[in-house]
């Protein structure tokens, strides 16, 4: 369960966020039978950076996390037409059920458009996207999957990123050690890396308004301009790019938020 973030938690938990991958030095490898060494030798980098006893015993504990690395090497569906995508992932659904929350929850879409400039589309293409409007978390264990995928040696500075600022907020009490997420570690209702919690969470991740807040702040930290489109070569849809790297998600988003919000 994530908690709020203080202004003095939030300043220090971006100084180890900003932390170069350059100083990862513990060895990478593609199976779990280096994992236990590997966690040894990187809970004596995370010491040195200042992660307490609480992250290092949480980091100890943590598990390989085969699912993850399946999941990881298999994700099939980006790779399909956009066509193809809308269906598998029920855009049909999404969008439907979208419109209905957009009318049951217009003020809190409205406050979150007055502050940070963000039309419900978008936000709502996400949260049906990401987990199903809040009904699907994800079963596996948020550090187990990260230290994992930090171990790995596909994409390890990227993630050892991800996990020192994991340990972090466990260590301030922000996430817990037996928090469940999604197989790549994301958390809460629209499904945030820890490093983006750092950056951009403003409130509950578990809840609606505090998920869809943080979304919304994500976006306008990077680059969403309050009135402008958000289709594919408009202004604002280098902020959904920003959100998810495949290019076939972007443009369901686009197109998702748009009928959400009352376009054909």
């Amino acid at each position: 369960m994530t908690k709020c973030i203080t202004p003095v938690t939030f300043a220090t938990l971006v100084m180890l966020a900003c932390t170069s991958p350059s100083a990862h030095a513990a060895q990478c490898g593609s199976g779990p039978g280096g994992f236990e060494a590997w966690k040894q030798q990187f809970a004596g980098e995370a010491r040195a950076k200042g992660v307490g006893a609480t992250g290092i015993s949480a980091l100890m504990a943590a598990n390989y996390a085969s699912a993850t690395i399946a999941a990881d090497r298999g994700q099939r569906s980006f790779r399909l037409s956009l066509d193809a995508f809308l269906a598998k992932r029920g855009a049909s659904t999404i969008v439907a059920r979208g419109r209905q929350l957009k009318q049951s929850q217009a003020a809190m879409f409205s406050s979150i458009q007055q502050r940070y400039g963000v039309p419900p589309g978008p936000l709502l293409a996400i949260w049906g996207m990401e987990t199903g409007f809040g009904s699907q978390h994800g079963n596996q264990n948020m550090l187990s999957s990260i230290a994992t995928l930090a171990y790995d040696c596909r994409r390890p500075e990227y993630f050892t990123e991800q996990l020192y600022a994991a340990l972090q907020l466990i260590d301030r009490g922000v996430l817990s050690p037996s928090q469940r997420g999604s197989m790549h570690g994301e958390v809460g209702q629209t499904q945030f890396l820890p490093k983006n919690i750092v950056a951009y969470g403003t409130g509950n991740l578990e809840s609606a308004s505090g998920a869809l807040s943080s979304t919304a702040n994500f976006l306008k930290a990077h680059g969403w301009r309050a009135g402008a489109g958000y289709q594919p070569g408009e202004p604002n849809f280098a902020a959904i790019q920003e959100w998810n790297a495949a290019e076939v998600y972007q443009q369901a988003i686009a197109l998702m938020g748009r009928q959400i919000d009352g376009a054909p």
